[in-house]
């Protein structure tokens, strides 16, 4: 790897992609809570306009189903440029054809979401919406994906990590993908269709179990750069967690302390959403740390010794 060189600007600039996708998830997880995602029955026009010709800022005061749905689709419209402004950067100026081709995959992503969310509109189906929200956070975990390859710590990964062993913690983090996943699924179809409510909460104790355990496992790893990933993962769950449990509050009331729920209070609104995003957010931490995983596992080579030490460890014979 001595041939690729780390750019912090290009790094810097792949990670204001993820930013401004998380503006567009604001937007449209607060269309989605606000049940605003037909606000207008046309697309890609907005009541007839151009979107960016559409005066936008009128609706604040006046419809704001129609201010958050078509600020989703300025957003949409956003980070697509910035999609394509990363994807000419990558290929200017970085070496590794799979760096450039994950740049070329996120500017495809991107547009399949901006179609799939224009066919939700016109067909007006609640099942083209589910699966817009649910590519939505693959999209953005491959961008952080992209992001994280640019960095300085997955360059240099064979340099600080030579001989670490990370192989038993390939199954678990993996696992953990898949399971927020599922749940995630579960959570779009309470979301968009009203059902699923106790199959995600039972599924969320399984992934809060998994994603606690991959926090464990990544802290007792001895890599500094995976660690991190753990902590990230830990702190994440938790707020995720407690977001649930406020969603859930706010939705059935809590008899206990007289608290009764009003249907779509701001309060309501908020919380829901912000359970949402986090999800979104939870996944792609989830994505990241599996990457940051198999890049150490790729380039590290672990001393007999220290991979039979990992193993006994699993396995709970190491003291």
């Amino acid at each position: 790897m001595s041939d690729v060189r780390y750019r912090p600007w290009l790094h810097r600039f792949a990670a204001t992609t993820v930013c401004v996708a998380i503006v567009t998830l604001v937007f449209g997880t607060l269309t989605t809570s606000m049940k605003a995602g037909m606000a207008f029955r046309d697309w890609p026009t907005s009541d007839g306009q151009f979107m960016v010709t559409y005066p936008w800022l009128s609706d604040f005061a006046r419809d704001w189903d129609k201010f958050m749905e078509h600020g989703h689709r300025l957003a949409g419209m956003l980070i697509g440029m910035w999609s394509i402004a990363l994807v000419v950067l990558t290929h200017k100026y970085e070496t590794r054809r799979s760096v450039r081709l994950a740049s070329i995959g996120i500017l495809l992503g991107v547009i399949c979401q901006g179609l799939l969310g224009g066919l939700r509109v016109l067909r007006d189906n609640f099942d083209l919406a589910q699966v817009h929200g649910a590519f939505a956070a693959v999209v953005f975990s491959g961008m952080a994906i992209v992001t994280t390859m640019l960095s300085r710590s997955w360059i240099d990964a064979g340099q600080d990590s030579p001989t670490a062993d990370v192989e038993h913690l390939r199954p678990f983090a993996l696992l953990s993908v898949a399971a927020i996943a599922f749940q995630y699924f579960l959570g779009g179809l309470i979301r968009h269709h009203g059902s699923g409510l106790h199959e995600h909460l039972a599924m969320g104790f399984v992934v809060l179990g998994l994603l606690l355990a991959n926090a464990w496992l990544a802290m007792t790893s001895g890599v500094t750069w995976i660690r991190r990933g753990g902590a990230m993962l830990a702190v994440i769950t938790v707020v995720q967690v407690l977001l649930g449990l406020g969603a859930w509050v706010l939705k059935f009331g809590h008899a206990a302390t007289g608290y009764v729920a009003v249907a779509d209070s701001i309060e309501q609104v908020s919380v829901r959403t912000a359970h949402a995003l986090v999800g979104i957010l939870t996944f792609m931490v989830s994505v990241v740390y599996t990457a940051r995983v198999f890049r150490v596992h790729a380039v590290a080579k672990p001393s007999a010794s220290e991979s039979t030490v990992s193993s006994q460890s699993l396995a709970g014979g190491a003291v």
